[in-house]
């Protein structure tokens, strides 16, 4: 049933599969409505813990008799526990006071999107806004592409990437374009103050009509006659760079 887009956002809920992701789930306080365990995993140490963790928080818990966990599963091998989670939702003003987001404009692939989603949450990002034309960050791919960190950090499931940047840069924060080639050197751009990362589609990059709404662009320098870098790469690349030259900004501060 929460197979489909539609129908999660009409339900206000998601799928989480495995031990790792329901016990993410329960760590952070999402509302695990349901929880779904094959008979045979349940003596399990791992799998009897998350699912009395389940239980104690409220949530209905339903064993299933082997074989049935693997028809519902999305996985093509299937986790021992599956568990219906409310979505946690975030808006634009939810992300007013971050210094630090990230903007995903298109990019359609749920394993790019998941792991641009794990990479801002790793780096320290306040927030991910997906634009429409991406793909759901609540998808089952894009949930185990993020390792649990669609749990951790907002994310905002918003609409128009121009009405997006033009709020963005009302919160104050510069819109920082990611371009395979004729942007600035990620290395020789200040990235201390507050900005917004903006990646685009996975093989057309950011659409022309976007451009009067970014502030700057930046691009990673590459050899070896490579054309571009896959979306997740670059953006651990620039996040990572954000964070460092923050760290290095704190260590400075902090210098006698």
């Amino acid at each position: 049933m929460l197979a489909r887009r539609s129908v999660r956002r009409s339900e206000g809920a998601f799928v989480v599969e495995g031990v790792k992701l329901l016990h993410s789930a329960l760590e952070v306080g999402g509302a695990v409505e349901v929880v779904f365990v094959d008979e045979q995993a349940r003596s399990h140490p791992e799998v009897s813990a998350v699912v009395e963790a389940a239980l104690q928080g409220g949530a209905r818990v339903f064993d299933l008799a082997p074989g049935v966990l693997e028809r519902a599963a999305d996985t093509v091998t299937p986790q021992p526990v599956l568990a219906v989670v409310a979505m946690p939702s975030a808006s634009l003003a939810d992300l007013a006071g971050c210094t630090f987001v990230v903007v995903c404009v298109d990019v359609r692939d749920p394993g790019n999107a998941g792991a641009v989603i794990r990479v801002a949450h790793a780096a320290g990002a306040g927030g991910v806004v997906c634009c429409a034309g991406t793909v759901d960050p609540f998808n089952p791919k894009t949930v185990r592409a993020s390792a649990g960190s669609v749990l951790h950090i907002p994310i905002a499931v918003v609409g128009d990437a121009g009405d997006v940047l033009d709020t963005l840069g009302g919160h104050g924060l510069r819109r920082l374009a990611a371009l395979s080639r004729g942007g600035t050197p990620y290395t020789d751009v200040d990235l201390t103050s507050p900005l917004a990362l903006v990646l685009g589609n996975e093989a057309n990059g950011l659409p022309p009509d976007l451009e009067d709404r970014l502030d700057s662009r930046v691009t990673i320098p590459m050899g070896g006659g490579a054309e571009s870098l896959n979306v997740s790469t670059a953006a651990a690349v620039l996040c990572f760079e954000v964070a460092r030259q923050r760290s290095n900004l704190h260590t400075m501060e902090d210098a006698p």
